[in-house]
């Protein structure tokens, strides 16, 4: 690999690979319909900011994203903020910055929603979230169908529908319905898509509710930490369009609108991790590769099921396919900590590497930094690199800081009048 204009470790984010993803995504959904960008997969303020620009809205769950989403131009009519809890505060702040759109969980989610809108003297427009009563094949991971925090139960919404009907200043507006990620079958995809807008369609009836925005979540595939490409969408609109068409007679020209959601489709592929080989050994007669990134730059969200389990593709002169020649086989592949669960694989082939070597890891600009155990050890974070292109657009550290706090009172000070 030539020589790298900047440092490592480094994440690499090429924002043209972001433009021509939401091209394919927006070219593979039915027009019209509102697509959000979910700032859990890469919260980068220039992805954000990209995307926006692009015509995507913001899908946020917190206030550090509703901030980054503010920063990057987007203003609060084209956010939804989701999440299955929320504290008061948050929710407050979310709609003094200009949020209306809320997805919400249960009857306390809404009567919530109702009290701080009621504060502000506004109303809000609320989607509630459904659990569908079966999952759907072919998900990288399982949302709806089973016990979950995420969405109201059909069977409770359809026992007590009273309680999940519109409050004063929280409006029910809609459904969202997201059952799965990481689905890579356009069938599997038009699937839950079909079967969430028919559940959409009867709590329609059921709640007697003008339903102006229907979100059918996301799930587009794309590849993690490996060489490959984004699930083949051809075919996409005109499956989802028969299937809409069948349920909403007046669609597009009368409501509902369309929403979907995605973040690792738009963002996966335009990311590489750059790091640098810090030490070559053998123990036990095992090849083991010390790598400046461990589990604090990478895969964090693997042991937690986020993600499948970690082992990741390393290439070499920023190749995205192995390189030829003599390889070290049956390789620890391990990162800088100090513990033996800093270990993203046990049994690698990759390339005979040697000591200041730079390897790349593929396809991780989606959960990748901001997935991982980034605080654990201390050990400063990856540098951030945006691109466009071939060009570097700019360069940014991810900094945790600590809030300067107050020492203890001394019990034995008689100045302490406690």
């Amino acid at each position: 690999m030539a020589e790298l204009p900047f440092e490592t470790p480094a994440y690499r984010y090429d924002l043209a690979d972001v433009r021509a993803n939401h091209a394919t995504l927006r070219a593979a959904l039915p027009t019209p319909s509102r697509l959000y960008y979910s700032l859990k997969a890469n919260p980068h303020p220039a992805i954000v900011a990209t995307l926006h620009r692009a015509g995507c809205g913001a899908e946020i769950c917190s206030p550090g994203e509703l901030a980054t989403a503010l920063a990057a131009g987007v203003p609060g009519d084209r956010m939804l903020y989701t999440g299955p809890g929320k504290r008061d505060a948050e929710v407050a702040e979310a709609v003094e910055a200009g949020v209306r759109w809320f997805s919400v969980d249960s009857p306390g989610a809404l009567d919530q929603a109702d009290r701080i809108a009621r504060q502000h003297g506004t109303t809000l427009r609320c989607l509630l979230r459904v659990n569908d009563r079966v999952a759907n094949p072919g998900q990288g991971l399982t949302m709806t169908g089973v016990a979950s925090q995420f969405g109201a139960d059909v069977d409770w919404i359809e026992r007590q529908p009273e309680a999940f009907r519109s409050r004063p200043a929280a409006v029910v507006s809609g459904f969202h319905l997201y059952t799965g990620s990481n689905v890579e079958s356009v069938d599997a995809l038009v699937t839950q898509f079909a079967s969430a807008a028919a559940t959409a369609h009867r709590l329609r009836d059921l709640l007697g509710i003008e339903l102006e925005l229907l979100n059918l979540g996301g799930g587009f595939g794309a590849p993690f930490a490996r060489a490959g490409r984004n699930a083949d969408l051809t075919g996409l609109d005109a499956q989802i369009r028969t299937t809409l068409d069948d349920l909403f007679p007046g669609w597009p020209d009368d409501d509902p609108v369309m929403a979907f959601e995605s973040g690792r489709f738009l963002t996966a592929t335009a990311g590489t991790l750059l790091t640098r080989v810090l030490d070559v050994k053998h123990s036990h007669g095992t090849p083991v590769v010390v790598l400046e990134s461990g589990i604090n730059h990478l895969g964090g969200m693997s042991g937690l099921r986020r993600l499948p389990p970690l082992v990741p593709a390393l290439h070499t002169d920023g190749s995205t396919e192995p390189a030829d020649g003599p390889a070290l086989t049956g390789a620890i592949v391990a990162g800088p900590l100090c513990t033996p669960l800093d270990t993203w694989a046990r049994a690698a082939t990759l390339p005979d590497v040697r000591p200041g070597d730079v390897l790349s890891v593929p396809n991780v600009g989606a959960y990748g930094l901001s997935a991982s155990l980034l605080a654990f050890l201390g050990h400063p974070a990856p540098l951030e690199v945006v691109c466009d292109g071939e060009q570097v657009v700019e360069t940014s550290r991810l900094t945790l800081t600590r809030t300067q706090g107050t020492a203890p009172a001394d019990p034995t000070d008689p100045r302490d009048e406690r």
